[in-house]
């Protein structure tokens, strides 16, 4: 899931400032010191183990960020109390992993500060570690976030760009949540450690103009005969999973954006980043300079995005399991 240079509504803005006031580096630092470096150690514990879990825990973070808020709505299951189907079974998010994760956190929480840290927290902190953990970029995680009790399978079509967006669709669908095209390229940027089903690009492959057997002419040709021949060797391949970023996929760098300037950029989504002029220069600035440089801005870009909609004070709850709201 960086962007650019677009200008948010006045309101909209007063709006993302106002829902952040209350959000503040080591917010736990009283009512539960230990909790960061808890969120920290079990990560540093079993993220090795399963590496490819970083790229799932901060793509649970930005499609928790984009429906609701940062508020954990995505972690509910469905419940009499909650009267209908939740986010995590809407269409973007079956592909979902690392609930269970979130929710071994949330019980070693538990057991050292009863009902202080919120669901929404440690889903932001942990999307974090684990990137850091893997060797990618860290960045400042500001807490206080409470957790939302509605969640809304229907909302997450609606409000999680889908990997066939184009470039008009991300511009909007990231600026109606406070994120500039700049934002849009950054945060693309976390596909560098990405995978993805056959399914969510398929149709590039065999189906692009609703005909059988065309092919997006946007996708590099000798790319897509590679995908069709080794890897989605069917257009109802529904089971096997491409790395986003051939060949550095382990590694958080710059080589994602070097594919999306070859036409090798998997989704449509992808390679919508490269319509633009704006989008695309800023692609090539990247590429041009130092991982440091991406390192630093994406870290800023992450920090914004776990800013959108923010629940703080007496909004929302603090959960006592993440999977369900409190009775």
């Amino acid at each position: 899931m960086a962007k650019f240079v677009y200008l948010c509504p006045l309101i909209l803005m007063c709006i993302v400032v106002s829902s952040n006031a209350q959000l503040q580096q080591n917010f736990y630092a009283k009512s539960c010191p230990k909790a960061e470096k808890i969120i920290l150690e079990y990560v540093h514990k079993h993220i090795p183990n399963a590496p490819s879990l970083a790229a799932a825990l901060i793509r649970m973070h930005f499609h928790d960020c984009f429906v609701r808020g940062c508020d954990a709505s995505v972690l509910l299951n469905f419940t009499s109390s909650t009267g209908n189907q939740t986010e995590k079974v809407g269409i973007p998010n079956l592909t979902l992993r690392g609930f269970s994760f979130i929710d071994n956190v949330k019980k070693i929480i538990e057991d050292e500060c009863p009902g202080v840290v919120s669901c929404a927290d440690i889903v932001a902190l942990v999307a974090r570690d684990s990137v850091v953990v893997t060797g990618g970029p860290s960045w400042s995680v500001p807490t206080g976030r409470r957790d939302g009790r509605i969640s809304n399978a229907s909302e997450t079509l609606t409000d999680i760009p889908a990997p066939t967006s184009n470039f008009s669709t991300l511009q909007n669908e990231f600026a109606k949540k406070g994120l500039d095209l700049k934002d849009l390229v950054l945060l693309s940027g976390a596909h560098t450690i990405g995978i993805s089903h056959c399914s969510s690009f398929s149709t590039r492959l065999y189906n692009f103009t609703g005909t059988f057997g065309t092919e997006d002419p946007s996708l590099d040709s000798e790319y897509a005969a590679n995908l069709k021949a080794n890897k989605c060797k069917s257009i109802n391949d529904n089971t096997t999973i491409v790395e986003m970023d051939p060949g550095s996929f382990r590694t958080f760098d710059l080589s994602y954006y070097k594919l999306l300037l070859k036409r090798r950029g998997l989704f449509q989504s992808d390679a919508a980043l490269t319509t633009s002029t704006t989008t695309k220069t800023y692609i090539e600035q990247l590429v041009a300079g130092s991982l440091k440089e991406f390192y630093a801005e994406f870290a800023q870009s992450m920090e914004k995005m776990g800013r959108i909609e923010v629940k703080t004070r007496s909004d929302g709850e603090i959960r006592k399991h993440c999977a369900v709201v409190n009775s």
